[in-house]
């Protein structure tokens, strides 16, 4: 059985993640950490920092805040635990922390942890290596109006992908309306839409003369990145220091 502590145990990812669980025989949540605690009516004690928790477990889950990244990842090296990093909106620096971290103790670090998504990465792959330099490539994603960072991680994790078997010629665009000239051959752009309650979209467009490709996926629930995160943590419970990610669970 392996024992979950569970950061942003009170958020909506977190809640999902609660249920995902509950409905599971090789694993559970041991203790939640969150910030707007306490809370009543929870199957598992609650603590406001994960620091303030005495319970051992098996492996930690982070849906939380970025501003919480860098507690989260000492406690994960000072206790030896390992970390599933879910939380969005991550630096550059941040990232550099994850990677470092992995060096102590095994992290599982995805941008997104649908099974789809990653497929759709791989297949965003395939298709720059065939038609790169000939196609414009695009990503366009959209979310719910509660999302707060823009482009989603997961469009840059396409954008990266893309880049990665371009040998990281594409420039990324945000923004074309400050500056009125043709597009680039080796621009790749990045658009992002708010609004309503869309859990996910994302689409990658290769534009050719007088044809269009798109690879799309789209989530319908929540549930599919609590699976994904929970599936982590089973796996990664166990392992050696090192980063993995969707591809090493595949």
């Amino acid at each position: 059985m392996v024992r979950i502590l569970l950061a942003g145990a009170l958020g909506k990812m977190g809640r999902v993640v609660s249920q995902c669980v509950s409905e599971r025989e090789d694993c559970q949540i041991a203790a939640g950490i969150d910030i707007a605690g306490p809370a009543e009516g929870l199957p598992f004690p609650l603590y406001r920092s994960i620091g303030e928790c005495p319970l051992e477990g098996d492996v930690i889950v982070d849906f939380s805040h970025p501003s919480l990244l860098g507690e989260i990842l000492r406690f994960a090296r000072e206790k030896k635990v390992p970390a599933v990093i879910c939380t969005t909106g991550l630096s550059p620096e941040q990232v550099s922390e994850i990677r470092e971290s992995a060096k102590e103790v095994p992290i599982f670090f995805s941008a997104n942890m649908s099974l789809g998504i990653n497929l759709l990465s791989a297949l965003a792959q395939k298709a720059a290596q065939v038609l790169g330099g000939q196609f414009d490539i695009e990503i366009l994603e959209k979310h719910h109006n509660q999302k707060v960072d823009a482009p989603s991680g997961t469009a840059l994790m396409l954008a990266d992908a893309i880049n990665e078997v371009a040998d990281g010629r594409y420039e990324y665009v945000y923004d074309r309306h400050s500056v009125r000239r043709k597009r680039g051959k080796e621009e790749l752009g990045i658009h992002s839409v708010r609004g309503g309650t869309i859990v996910g979209e994302h689409e990658v467009i290769f534009a050719g003369r007088d044809e269009v490709l798109t690879l799309s996926h789209s989530a319908t629930s929540k549930e599919v990145f609590a699976v994904g995160a929970v599936n982590a943590a089973v796996f990664l419970a166990g392992q050696k220091p090192g980063l993995y990610d969707m591809a090493s669970l595949l």
